[in-house]
């Protein structure tokens, strides 16, 4: 079991310059946005414009702050995004566009390499405790509001708004919400066969 702490993440600019990104963890660790098995990370956007293109990558978007987007991807209708929306899965390399619906906003951002990992993104908002399965190969879970204790493989975390915890290999990960909390479970899998 391993704890980010909201404090210790990475800050850098997004691949097409556009605004600025906050990188939770990336697989292989010190890999570069050419060359990452699994990246998490969180995006402010303040202006409406494209997406940065990551070709043979599959991503998942969730809006954590603000009021949301209207996301165009190429090939299907468009989709407003807002804090309550269900995470929405979409290839990194078709071409991506938003329009703000009033202000910036800051999103998840969870992307894989498309054939050597698949990964899944689902959104908690819990008031009592709850087990979840983790990923076969590695889970992660960030608390977006609230506190929380994880226990997994008799290892115990406290988490607070912010913070991280990464596990490898399965394992049934216990949450006790401190007491209300939301948290977004990650999981990041070998594709099926």
């Amino acid at each position: 079991m391993k704890i980010l702490r909201a404090s210790s993440y990475k800050r850098m600019p997004w691949k097409n310059g556009g605004g600025e990104t906050v990188e939770i963890a990336v697989s292989p660790e010190k890999a570069s946005l050419a060359d990452f098995d699994w990246r998490v990370s969180m995006a402010t956007v303040a202006t409406d414009g494209p997406f940065s293109s990551f070709p043979g990558i599959d991503r998942t978007l969730s809006i954590l702050q603000g009021k949301g987007m209207r996301l165009m991807i190429e090939g299907r209708e468009p989709v407003l995004m807002t804090g309550g929306t269900a995470p929405l899965p979409f290839p990194a390399d078709v071409s991506t566009s938003a329009t703000l619906v009033d202000g910036p906003i800051v999103d998840l951002n969870v992307m894989t390499r498309r054939g050597k990992l698949a990964h899944r993104v689902r959104r908690l908002a819990l008031d009592h405790p709850q087990t979840v399965e983790g990923g076969t190969a590695t889970t992660l879970l960030l608390c977006h509001g609230g506190a929380v204790r994880l226990t997994a493989k008799d290892a115990t975390a406290d988490l607070a708004a912010g913070d991280t915890v990464i596990l490898e290999g399965s394992a049934p990960i216990t949450i006790e919400p401190a007491a209300s909390a939301v948290l977004f479970l990650i999981t990041i899998n070998k594709p099926a066969a």
